[in-house]
């Protein structure tokens, strides 16, 4: 299964990968915007964005994108590793 986390903190952004690999899934991480942001999230199998540190324009981005290819977005308040690990083990079904 694919991952793509949009919004978090810089410095979290390997630990989300980790978390996301423990649980069996390949991630990309942006917590800030790149140039040509829409072509960079590809099609993954889920869209898990971080609403509190995510900016307007990325999260337009992304629904833009999620609707176009009818990806599945999950929004989370907090971008806490506990947040993504509850949201990864019911998305997966797998508690680790």
């Amino acid at each position: 299964m694919s991952v793509v986390i949009v919004g978090g903190n810089d410095r979290m952004a390997t630990r989300y990968k980790d978390i996301c690999r423990a649980y069996d899934c390949r991630s990309k991480v942006f917590t800030q915007m790149p140039a040509d942001f829409e072509s960079k999230l590809g099609s993954p199998d889920l869209v898990i964005v971080f609403t509190g540190t995510c900016s307007h324009k990325m999260l337009g981005g992304v629904k833009k994108h999620s609707e176009r290819l009818g990806v599945p977005v999950r929004h989370l308040h907090s971008s806490s590793v506990s947040a993504l690990k509850d949201l990864l083990s019911s998305y997966k079904g797998v508690k680790k």
